[in-house]
């Protein structure tokens, strides 16, 4: 029988009392602090404790998102108490349940605990605690000013982590049973965290779904952190000058220069096929290398990791973009001059690749650069650190479109969530899943909670003489890895960071 909760739960944690809500058979607790609003001297500095409070804190309202960077129409401007995170229980007054912690990052530019595809429902009703957390993105998060520390959305994400540590035992959590999970740049969270020093002992288990190779060098992102400041007319990079920019204004100016970031490929390269002027730096200090290196190399432990990516990742920005349908062979040439490995890369893919057309092969070298590479390339870094790495390909088209998504980036999470009614649920599925889409994401679910609850996923380990690889579509098997050809060309490049040209 499903537990009987109180209308209003109420939890004490170490800082106060909050009330939240009962919704679906479970609890929710929204906008918890989990360190202070990031303005003031704070802006652009590490994220500070939260203060305590007394009495009785209302968490049933989101908290307000950092300024986001995308050309998208936002609302009026939210507060300021970006830090924020809300937790989804299936009962506050359980002991010992394993803690799903989602980092909701995009393209390092959004993040939004309170987007429906986020829902904990369905996972809270499987007897998952799950925690979905506000942090610091764009410039806020990434710009590389130099009295700033860096990286400040990951020493967020660790600051969010530390308050699981300390209090999601009163939520019916086992602090000892944590896995954090991402998609995206969320997922290359995860990924830096594996290598982070201050994230040790913070999480049991990673889940990181379409990983991306998106670093970028100090010399790089000082650069394009001065270009940024100098369109907005900041004085210098540095905090006390850039604390003079609206929040707004700074997210706006980058949401243009990532539309304009091509004007600089002669300088900035490589980085500008990502959209993402601004990125995680790889300062030598808070992120002292990229995890590929760093786990091969046994400078970060392996852990129990879920990785996984789409079929057809780069099917999402080529159909939103219109582009579909218009690559040429010049095209063609110029991913892979810019994105195959080098030196041979780009004579490799013609090789492996005969009979693919110019559009064939940009889709497949930008998935593969993005985000397939990168994702595949952990699996086996993480197992040669002592990890046990589990590896899934989504090769079920979206149905929408007559098929023209494929199976695109960003189709797994609804499925995996089960919100196959939020939007982008909707957007990716449509309005009526078919029996195919609710069977995929009961299958997707059911492997998170299994991999959540005991580590495993439900198939064999990937591992370098047998590479099995869970590939899910209509029916479900466990094969080879599908990627073969991609594979033999990226072996041995693993993802470098963004230098200048």
């Amino acid at each position: 029988m499903p537990v009987r909760l109180p209308e209003q739960p109420r939890v004490r944690t170490v800082e106060g009392t909050v009330q939240g809500l009962r919704r679906q058979g479970h609890a929710v607790f929204r906008g918890i602090p989990y360190a202070q609003p990031p303005v003031g001297a704070l802006r652009f500095a590490a994220p500070a404790p939260p203060l305590p409070w007394s009495g009785t804190r209302q968490a049933t309202e989101f908290g307000p998102t950092v300024p986001i960077s995308l050309p998208i129409d936002t609302g009026p401007p939210q507060g300021t108490d970006w830090l924020t995170l809300d937790v989804g229980t299936p009962d506050p007054g359980a002991a010992g349940l394993p803690v799903l912690v989602w980092l909701p990052v995009g393209g390092y530019v959004s993040a939004a605990s309170s987007d429906p595809m986020y829902d904990p429902a369905a996972l809270a009703g499987a007897g998952i605690v799950v925690v979905t957390i506000n942090c610091r993105v764009g410039a806020e998060g990434f710009a590389f000013l130099d009295d700033a520390p860096p990286n400040r959305g990951f020493l967020d994400q660790i600051a969010a982590l530390e308050w699981v540590r300390r209090n999601i035992a009163a939520f019916g959590g086992d602090p000892d049973r944590v896995t954090v999970g991402g998609t995206s740049a969320g997922a290359g969270s995860v990924a830096a965290l594996l290598t982070m020093k201050r994230a040790r002992g913070m999480f049991r288990r990673g889940i990181a779904h379409s990983v991306p190779g998106l670093h970028s060098t100090p010399a790089l992102a000082r650069e394009a952190t001065a270009t940024l400041g100098d369109r907005l007319g900041a004085t210098a990079a540095t905090a006390a000058a850039w604390r003079e920019i609206d929040p707004w204004c700074l997210a706006a100016e980058l949401t243009s220069l990532n539309s304009d970031i091509q004007a600089h490929r002669e300088r900035w390269g490589r980085l500008t096929e990502t959209g993402t002027a601004l990125c995680p730096v790889v300062d030598g200090e808070i992120l002292p290398e990229t995890p590929w290196p760093a786990l091969r190399g046994g400078r970060a432990q392996g852990t129990e990791l879920l990785v996984g990516h789409t079929r057809d990742e780069f099917r999402f920005f080529s159909v939103i973009s219109g582009r579909r349908g218009t690559f040429t062979e010049r095209d063609a040439r110029a991913a892979l001059d810019l994105l195959a490995p080098r030196p041979h890369g780009a004579d490799r893919y013609r090789a492996e690749f005969p009979q693919a057309s110019p559009e064939e092969l940009v889709e497949t070298v930008y998935s593969d650069a993005l985000f397939r590479m990168p994702s595949q390339q952990l699996a086996e870094a993480n197992a040669a650190a002592g990890g046990a790495s589990y590896l899934f390909e989504l090769s079920w088209a979206a149905p929408v479109l007559g098929g023209a998504l494929g199976a695109c980036h960003s189709l797994d999470i609804p499925l995996a969530f089960g919100t196959l009614d939020s939007p982008v649920g909707r957007q990716l599925i449509g309005d009526e899943p078919t029996p195919e889409a609710r069977a995929l994401s009961r299958e997707f679910r059911d492997t998170w909670v299994r991999f959540i609850s005991t580590g495993d996923a439900g198939w064999p380990a990937h591992r370098p003489d047998r590479r099995l690889t869970r590939v899910l579509d209509t029916e479900p098997e466990t094969l080879p890895y599908p990627e073969q050809a991609s594979r033999r060309i990226w072996e041995g490049h693993a993802p470098a960071p963004f230098d200048l040209s």
